[in-house]
């Protein structure tokens, strides 16, 4: 058998990321009164508040300009990227609150200390963090043992996902053999070869890819038992896929559909749809209101860069499959699909020069609250698709209708993980998204995705 590896899981490492990062502030901080006089802010329960205060607005900012990013924090030169925006935004707002946090010194050297020793602290750790939990020693070490037609998207995505996580082999359950891997990096094992892959591989966990159950041999199944009862690891693909890329597999869904669709109880839980409906409520007044203050704006923009009517609607599919028609700032030239209803393209030559910058500043879609306030749609949901694309999507992807079962939103969790859906297959990976939500749906997944657009806008992402 394998010896013990250690190896830290998504939500391990994000949480090992935030909290050090917050200890490693206060660590420096600490350091710094023993070596220098220009002090900000002492590390003393007399100023517990304004350290709090601090920590607060670093985890928020750090979360906003995704600073626990797997992606980001395994790269030194990302990292110190995003550990300066955020340390200054974050300091930005903390001298902008006086109230409970110290009043700006007169020496603005102790400012200049501050600054550096929050930025030194936190990226020596990200330095370490890169060096020792992201360097391969820590990377998770699996065996997939199925059905080789399932290797390529499912290894494509979970490297997407979590670039800890490597598949090294696999093991074609599949007999009579019809068909070699191709895939850079990973091994094929005969079924034989099962307990010699483990060992060889240093495996920490073996998934079972398989559509049939059928599939797994005699042979692979006892030796699968085996291992179960020797601790290793056995875990089923679709479970391993939502895990780690936040999607529900449709494309590994059969006929067992109903094993996959759990979903969240705050579906029907009336507390969560109240105060749901009232958060709805709240970020409409307060977006309206800002639509408001920058109308003039928008005005001239349109008045100089659009040469048109200020706003359109389109017909929606809503709730239940119910559908309503959907306000916008028009973001294209008039009449645009003369020619029929047509996919949005990155780079579409329809979209007018203004109408670019309200598309990727997200600010067309203000006019929404409306609908939200109307009850058509919520602040957080699947983004409502038109019912031309419904029916041909309907038509092409399993459980398309699924995501109708909410109302649609604003934004959401396929907003915030992925691009644009242009085409069939990233209408696919949108729906995969769409379908996470609406199993996993909770306040804390909504706040996630409320942080994560503000991230999508500051990044100036929107299509």
């Amino acid at each position: 058998m394998s010896k013990s590896r250690i190896h830290f899981q998504v939500s391990e490492r994000k949480l090992l990321l935030r909290a050090m990062d917050l200890i490693m502030v206060v660590f420096g901080l600490y350091i710094l009164q023993f070596f220098s006089q220009q002090v900000y802010v002492e590390i003393s329960w007399e100023n517990h508040v304004a350290i709090g205060i601090l920590l607060f607005y670093i985890g928020v900012f750090g979360t906003v300009f995704e600073a626990y990013d797997l992606q980001k924090s395994s790269k030194l030169d990302a990292s110190f990227n995003v550990i300066v925006l955020t340390v200054s935004t974050s300091l930005l707002f903390y001298f902008l609150t006086p109230i409970w946090t110290p009043f700006l010194p007169e020496k603005r050297l102790q400012i200049v200390y501050f600054f550096i020793t929050i930025i030194s602290a936190i990226f020596l750790w990200r330095t370490a963090y890169i060096t020792l939990i992201a360097s391969p020693r820590f990377y998770k070490r699996v065996l997939m043992v199925g059905e080789i037609a399932y290797v390529d998207s499912f290894v494509k995505a979970l490297r997407q996902a979590d670039p800890n996580y490597k598949i090294v082999g696999f093991i074609n359950g599949k007999l009579p053999k019809t068909d070699t891997l191709k895939l850079n990096g990973i091994k094929e094992f005969g079924a034989h070869q099962l307990f010699q892959a483990i060992k060889e591989e240093n495996i920490s966990e073996v998934v079972v890819a398989s559509y049939s159950p059928e599939i797994i041999t005699v042979e692979i199944y006892n030796n699968l038992m085996t291992l179960l009862e020797k601790g290793i690891a056995i875990r089923e693909y679709t479970q391993v896929y939502e895990e780690v890329t936040y999607q529900v597999p449709i494309q590994f869904i059969g006929k067992d559909f109903y094993r996959y669709f759990p979903f969240s109880r705050s579906n029907q839980n009336k507390l969560y749809q109240f105060f749901h409906r009232v958060f709805d409520l709240l970020i409409s007044c307060v977006g309206m209101v800002f639509g408001i203050l920058i109308l003039p704006l928008i005005l001239i923009g349109n008045l100089l860069g659009n040469r048109g009517p200020l706003l359109y609607t389109q017909s929606r599919v809503g709730k239940n499959g119910k559908t309503f028609n959907i306000i916008k700032l028009r973001s294209m030239i008039v009449n645009a699909e003369t020619d029929g209803a047509k996919w949005a393209q990155p780079n579409d030559v329809r979209v007018t020069r203004f109408g670019k910058f309200l598309r990727h500043s997200r600010i067309d879609e203000i006019p929404q609250f409306i609908n939200i306030i109307k009850g058509d749609m919520s602040v957080i949901g699947p983004r409502p698709e038109r019912p031309f694309f419904v029916n041909e999507l309907t038509k092409i992807i399993p459980f398309y209708e699924t995501r109708h079962i909410i109302k649609p939103g604003l934004t959401g969790w396929a907003q915030v993980k992925t691009r644009y859906g242009s085409s069939v297959e990233e209408s696919r990976i949108k729906l995969q998204y769409d379908l996470f939500y609406i199993k996993h749906r909770s306040v804390f997944l909504d706040l996630n995705i409320m942080v994560k657009t503000l991230s999508t806008v500051l990044y100036y992402r929107g299509q």
